[in-house]
């Protein structure tokens, strides 16, 4: 790629360009609608970084030069939509499975509020990245493996060479792989035994290229973790627990376990906030003895100067114009209080986790603030799940976007840019988000596995909504999780593992044992490694996104 001679610098903003805001419009639009079809119709949505990185670079070399900081600003933008849509799929169709919302005139009664939540969860999201950025990408470097893959692709086709025909290789075989076993149906999407099933060893593997690339990015260390978590409650807990009459059934066995997993979160959660305390005032205490004043080091030009100089002031406009887009969802004051509060708290985990593993349960950080609120507060049940599509949309933002940041980080990006189109990117995939959830669940007249609409994560979110089970398990994983995070265990991935299902952390895991075993013979290749992680990776993403849009154009 020939670099120009000047960098773009529209409205003053250093890397910023018009073809960067209009690209990312148009993309934003088309993945967004796209994710929130996966997301219903699947259950899952995988991350579409690295497809919007390629798609980026594609629309942007087709008119000329470019820069890979051009093209990291670009897809900040065209990522930032999925992260709605996945916020509002995971949570709000939760209301037409307790039978809240029915009917073909919903998209005219509840529009607004719905996108109102949106907003607000955009506004927030965006403003917790900011601040968040900077010390788990910047001063921590969390590893952030889905920035790192989009780095990745990034450079590599930009550089050409040996190492882009890696980088397509794997991806051209990750998406094969995809297309055969997702629409053709040629390959099974898991390995599991009915006779282990029945003997309550609910084990397999989800034959996925993405997680394994995923694991193998993420490396053994959390890997391990992760799959000791999911041996401990797969293994030990749901197989052994009535056998040994601990639990009265394995629905009993299957709650703790859950129970305990979302413990160790909300421990790890508290953790954080402590550490964070503590920090503040070891740095106060700092300050004031050596009686110098800390500077940060400009980035950009005079206008990102500028902007920078007035945290503050933005900080406070995006805290009040959430809190009113709150209010006009139809959260009461107090409700929407909380709804900052418990944000704040829970994004911060969720950078952590993202930034650790490359997933981000938006839902089950909705769930959190949720009980949390209950605890102090009467919600009814709409408010509860328009405070989870809130949470949960702030969240996509904290986590999956900072992976755009690790990248620009990587890349040299300009900070200031990237939040600027995250903004462009955010209001634009609330808008086609809240549209595309009604007309989606319009048109397969339901929500609920009957429907063609299983919708898990917002279903299990409906069901907490009555209050998790075994309050003293769940205080004691809680109160652990905080004593493991203050001596620097990874106790959040821990829970993870205990939470999600064995043949997903399979996969990750046998990817993060790639890496140990190619680390230790080939020291060397751990370049050529990201490169083909990230292209199984990307492939099976682009793939996912591309069989969601064709079979949303041909269901009309």
């Amino acid at each position: 790629m020939n670099e120009p001679k000047k960098e773009a610098n529209f409205a003053g903003i250093e890397q910023l360009s018009l073809r960067s805001i209009l690209f990312g419009v148009l993309g934003s639009c088309i993945i967004t609608a796209s994710s929130m079809y996966v997301a219903l119709r699947m259950g899952a949505l995988p991350w579409p970084t690295i497809f919007v990185a390629i798609l980026s670079m594609a629309l942007l070399k087709s008119l000329g030069s470019t820069t890979r900081n051009e093209i990291n600003v670009t897809q900040t933008a065209m990522s930032a939509g999925a992260m709605v849509a996945g916020g509002l799929a995971f949570t709000l169709p939760g209301l037409w499975i307790t039978g809240r919302w029915n009917g073909p005139t919903m998209l005219k009664e509840h529009f607004w509020p719905v996108l109102a939540i949106a907003l607000a969860g955009v506004l927030m999201g965006t403003l917790f990245t900011w601040f968040l950025r900077k010390k788990y990408v910047v001063k921590d470097a969390l590893p952030y493996p889905i920035g790192v893959a989009a780095a990745e692709t990034i450079t590599v086709g930009d550089a050409g060479g040996e190492k882009s025909k890696f980088l397509f290789s794997a991806l051209s075989i990750s998406a094969l792989f995809t297309l055969l076993r997702d629409w053709l149906g040629w390959i099974p999407s898991t390995l599991s035994s009915k006779w282990l099933y029945a003997k309550n060893f609910f084990i397999g593997i989800w034959l996925s290229p993405m997680a394994v690339g995923i694991g193998y990015i993420i490396g053994p260390l959390y890997t391990g973790v992760w799959f000791l978590g999911t041996l401990i409650a797969y293994l030990l807990i749901i197989p052994l627990g009535p056998i040994l009459k601990i639990f009265p059934s394995t629905a009993e066995a299957v709650t703790f376990k859950n129970t305990v997993g979302i413990g160790l979160m909300v421990g790890t959660g508290i953790g954080v906030i402590l550490a964070y305390v503590i920090s503040v005032i070891q740095s106060a205490r700092a300050r004031i003895s050596q009686k110098k004043k800390i500077i940060a080091k400009p980035v950009g030009d005079e206008a990102n100067r500028k902007l920078i100089r007035n945290e503050r002031n933005w900080t406070i406009i995006a805290i009040v114009i959430s809190f009113i887009l709150s209010i006009v969802s139809g959260l009461d004051i107090l409700a929407s209080m909380f709804l900052m509060v418990g944000v704040f708290i829970v994004s911060t985990m969720s950078a952590i986790i993202t930034g650790e593993t490359g997933v981000n349960p938006m839902e089950i950080f909705a769930i959190i603030v949720l009980l949390a609120i209950r605890l102090f507060i009467h919600i009814n049940i709409a408010d509860a799940f328009f405070i989870a599509a809130g949470v949960a949309v702030t969240c996509g933002y904290a986590g999956d976007l900072l992976n755009d940041y690790k990248a620009g980080h990587l890349l040299g990006t300009n900070p200031v840019a990237q939040l600027i189109l995250h903004i462009v990117g955010g209001i634009t995939g609330a808008v086609v988000a809240s549209v595309a959830m009604f007309a989606v669940i319009n048109q397969f007249g339901g929500v609920g596995p009957e429907k063609g609409l299983p919708a898990v994560q917002a279903f299990a979110v409906s069901q907490m909504i009555n209050g998790i089970g075994h309050p003293l398990v769940f205080t004691s994983a809680a109160v652990l999780g905080v004593i493991l995070y203050l001596f620097k265990v990874p106790v959040l991935t821990l829970g993870l593992g205990m939470y999600v299902s064995f043949e997903l952390s399979a996969a990750l895991f046998i990817g993060g044992m790639v890496r140990y075993i190619s680390d230790r013979l080939r020291p060397q290749s751990a370049t050529t490694g990201n490169i083909i992680a990230s292209g199984f990776f990307g492939g099976e993403g682009i793939t996912g996104v591309g069989i969601a849009i064709v079979k949303m154009i041909l269901r009309g």
